[in-house]
């Protein structure tokens, strides 16, 4: 990726994979342009990295890595979920409505379309929901996209499916989170987000729109919704260069 700084900038980068128990970072390196300070801080749940920077004139980044996933794809309609008092304490907080997924706001719709159904069946009709209503559409979307747009607009991107599969789960009452990953198979390739449902005691990855199966993914962060999990963050001003993201898999 690169970007031209207007003048001296603090920039919070997370781009790079997190080296957990289901996905083990096997290779990584990371290189930037001239940039005069750099430390690294704990991203959100604990689950990677995020890079301070420091930098001015053009900031490049480039990252590459090579990851073996050890997770297997399993059969949502099979895991339970369990009642919001009975939720672990640190699970509480993916129950709330956020900046993009106003839960609040589908109660009704989640218990009219979807209350018949239990647990990880539950999910399992949301995403397909989802991916039969929606259009993915490219430039449908953009920084200020909520759930609710994408609700009434049925199209948008990976981030959009995620949000609306994650408010659905939150006005259900089942945990959700937001997270991005690298995932081949995705179409046009670049960062992808999914959503990260609790189920059965633990969290599981479910891609709305399809395209990434969840023993495909590798995970970089996760949060609330989008503004949590910002591949760049830019504390100044920043024009857009260039960027390329390329995901194989062996």
């Amino acid at each position: 990726m690169a970007y031209e700084l207007s003048q001296t900038t603090d920039l919070l980068l997370q781009v790079e994979v997190a080296d957990v128990a289901d996905q083990r970072v096997l290779t990584s390196e990371i290189d930037f342009s001239h940039i005069s300070h750099m430390s690294r801080v704990p991203a959100e749940d604990g689950l990677g990295e995020r890079i301070w920077i420091r930098a001015d004139g053009e900031f490049r980044c480039a990252y590459s890595a090579r990851i073996h996933v050890d997770r297997p794809a399993l059969d949502l309609t099979a895991l339970s979920s369990a009642m919001p008092r009975l939720l672990p304490w640190h699970t509480v907080r993916y129950l709330m409505p956020s900046r993009y997924c106003q839960s609040d706001q589908f109660s009704s719709f989640a218990e009219d379309e979807f209350g018949h159904l239990e647990g990880g069946a539950k999910i399992d009709a949301m995403r397909a929901w989802i991916h039969s209503t929606f259009k993915y559409v490219p430039g449908s979307s953009n920084a200020q996209t909520t759930a609710l747009d994408t609700f009434v607009q049925r199209q948008g991107i990976c981030r959009d499916f995620a949000h609306v599969l994650i408010t659905l789960a939150r006005a259900s009452g089942i945990p959700a989170r937001f997270v991005s990953v690298y995932a081949p198979g995705v179409t046009p390739q670049d960062f992808h987000a999914v959503a990260e449902i609790y189920l059965d005691g633990t969290w599981h990855l479910v891609d709305a729109t399809g395209m990434a199966p969840a023993d495909t993914i590798a995970r970089i962060g996760v949060g609330s919704d989008a503004a949590d999990v910002a591949f760049l963050g830019v504390f100044g001003q920043a024009k857009f260069v260039e960027q390329s993201v390329v995901v194989t898999k062996s």
